[in-house]
């Protein structure tokens, strides 16, 4: 399912230059290297424009270790008993330098 961007308003030379729909999907090239869009919150015949971006696979790794390292975070025994007060103590006293 996409994300709709909502309306952006490009600004050049402090009048508006041109108000867009933008919205953002990920799709997966087929093994005949093609792209099939569906479900487009376009109406029929509207002109839009495409930009191809692959992903990028270092940003993904890290995206991946980190949640790898929240998980085990969470597994050690007896962070679940930690309570949002006590963690906002903790933060609290970080700032005032204790």
């Amino acid at each position: 399912m996409g994300e709709n961007l909502g309306n952006a308003i490009i600004r050049n030379r402090q009048q508006v230059k041109h108000i867009m729909n933008a919205y953002k999907t990920y799709v997966t090239v087929t093994e005949s290297q093609e792209l099939v869009l569906s479900n487009l919150p376009f109406k029929p015949g509207q002109k839009v424009e495409v930009i191809v971006l692959a992903e990028d696979d270092k940003r993904k790794d890290v995206s991946q270790k980190l949640k790898q390292l929240f998980d085990e975070t969470q597994a050690i025994p007896g962070i679940q008993d930690i309570t949002e007060e006590e963690i906002q103590a903790e933060i609290d006293a970080y700032r005032r330098g204790e």
